[in-house]
């Protein structure tokens, strides 16, 4: 799922290109995926480690992306902040 989240930050920002490359990279895991679960249909144990490792990809990029973009608010809230100086008046 890391590669989900990635796409969908990548649409929602509109990288073109590089949600194109990051969908035909999803094609592919997904054709690996499908394949991998109906040759061997009845195994559920193959299902569910997939399934917990899909939603554990999800958490740590989304995790991932907002750690990343609060990083950003507070550098930009840094240089957007006045500068205080304080003089000294000599009497």
């Amino acid at each position: 799922m890391i590669i989900i989240s990635a796409w969908t930050k990548l649409v929602s920002e509109a990288k073109v290109f590089a949600s194109g490359a990051v969908t035909v990279v999803n094609i592919l895991i997904w054709y690996y995926v499908l394949r991998t679960v109906i040759d061997d249909i009845s195994n559920w144990r193959l299902i569910i480690g997939y399934t917990l490792g899909c939603a554990l990809g999800t958490m740590v990029t989304t995790a991932a992306f907002r750690l990343r973009e609060r990083a950003a608010e507070r550098a930009a809230d840094a240089e957007s902040a006045p500068v205080v100086t304080s003089a000294v008046v000599a009497e």
